[in-house]
């Protein structure tokens, strides 16, 4: 489907990514001498987000929310439609999560005139989807070893590291 997609179409893999207050811990450099101190602020909090990753131009567009369900999903599927308003169909690659095919999630798709069309990717295959790299990235450079005691702050950093990330790629593909 992909290499033969239409000019006037999009494609985007998909996918949902946790971001906890409580750091995920790994290794870390520190100079000799020098332990670095991670907070934890022991109640953890989580926040969501619900990214696209172009599957032409590599840039993100993204949803954050308090919850990952059938609402988080569907607002994404209208951000897309907001980027990309020439296309005449997105077709949005992703993996088999239950909020993916919730009775709200068929309704909101079908309204949509068949502009957005779902392409489920076989069950337990997440090399597959390419988005799955850029949160393992997100994860090494944002959410590891992190210092936020709050998760508005992460949070931002996150948002912040994504429209770095696509100024980035901007730059590249120019």
């Amino acid at each position: 489907m992909i290499d033969s997609l239409a000019s006037d179409e999009a494609a985007v893999y998909l996918d949902e990514v946790d971001i906890h207050l409580n750091p995920k811990i790994s290794c870390d450099w520190m100079n000799r001498g020098k332990q670095k101190q991670l907070i934890t602020p022991g109640q953890n909090t989580k926040r969501y987000l619900c990214g696209a990753l172009d599957n032409r131009s590599g840039q993100m567009t993204w949803v954050a929310g308090e919850k990952k369900n059938s609402l988080l999903f569907i607002e994404t599927l209208r951000a897309l439609l907001r980027a990309y308003p020439q296309a005449k169909r997105i077709h949005v690659i992703l993996d088999n999560f239950r909020i993916h095919d919730s009775k709200a999630t068929r309704v909101a798709v079908g309204s949509l005139a068949g502009r957005i069309v779902l392409h489920f990717l076989p069950p337990y295959c997440p090399e597959e989807n390419r988005i799955e790299r850029v949160w393992l990235d997100l994860h090494a450079s944002v959410t590891r070893n992190h210092r936020c005691a709050a998760i508005e702050e992460l949070i931002n950093e996150v948002i912040c590291w994504l429209k770095t990330r696509n100024r980035r790629t901007a730059r590249q593909a120019a």
